[in-house]
């Protein structure tokens, strides 16, 4: 199933490329033209890429919901569950060719990072260790995207559904400190899966962070891996439970 993945990319390599491209632009986007405006380019940018190397890890999430759906409506997971398969090595199989894509990407992205002159201050384990986060939220945005797929059915309404992402990644501390937000808004901020992700890498990274205190910025490490463990608790077994309901 991964490889059947792969071999679609191959033979359309501009659904790859658009996927690479589209965070590679925010962050030049924000780096630049934000970061650049506010005349501290060079801090805003170790405090960006961290946060756009997690904002990236939930779009994309579209690519992947639009093949479930078309593998449904035209009857090919039909008959893929009528071969002697497990009934969720197409849905991993999905997952495992997505993460090989967002691990390219993470790599893209750092380099983009260093070429601003963004630069990690900590050891090389702790880089891995803050990809290795990084990776975990992606798992979990693939499964709950996944099983959003199977629920849509249907390609047209994918669009629809991925609006969602849009406001969990800015909702998020990934471009901007939530101490600068309203109380309200900050307190929600803080506690989005997505903005424990991008406080525990630039702690890992050594990049500047955002202003701590409350206890999910003080604990943000123990919630980036707590928040997609339990996300994919959640959605893994729901994706699962709707792929054996499908109809024959």
């Amino acid at each position: 199933m991964t490889r059947r993945e792969l071999a679609h990319w191959a033979r359309q390599p501009v659904q790859v490329v658009v996927g690479l491209v589209f965070p590679v632009m925010l962050m030049l986007m924000f780096g630049y033209l934000i970061g650049g405006g506010r005349g501290v380019e060079g801090e805003y940018v170790e405090f960006l890429v961290p946060g756009m190397l997690a904002m990236a890890m939930g779009f994309g999430l579209d690519a992947t919901m639009v093949a479930v759906t078309q593998d449904l409506n035209k009857g090919v997971i039909d008959r893929f569950r009528s071969m002697p398969m497990a009934n969720g090595a197409v849905l991993v199989g999905r997952s495992a060719a997505d993460m090989l894509q967002s691990a390219v990407s993470l790599v893209v992205l750092v380099g983009v990072g260093l070429a601003m002159g963004w630069r990690w201050h900590g050891s090389f384990t702790a880089a891995l260790g803050a990809l290795g986060l990084l990776l975990l939220l992606r798992f979990a945005m693939l499964w709950i995207g996944i099983y959003l797929a199977l629920v849509a059915g249907k390609p047209e309404m994918v669009v629809a559904v991925q609006i969602l992402v849009w406001p969990v990644a800015f909702l998020s501390n990934a471009l901007a400190d939530p101490g600068t937000m309203p109380g309200w808004l900050g307190a929600t901020v803080e506690w989005n899966p997505m903005s424990a992700t991008a406080t525990a890498v630039r702690d890992l990274f050594g990049n500047p962070g955002v202003g701590g205190g409350s206890w999910a910025s003080d604990h943000a490490t123990l919630l980036a891996v707590a928040w997609p463990v339990g996300l994919v608790a959640v959605f893994f077994p729901l994706a699962a439970a709707r792929f054996a309901r499908l109809d024959r």
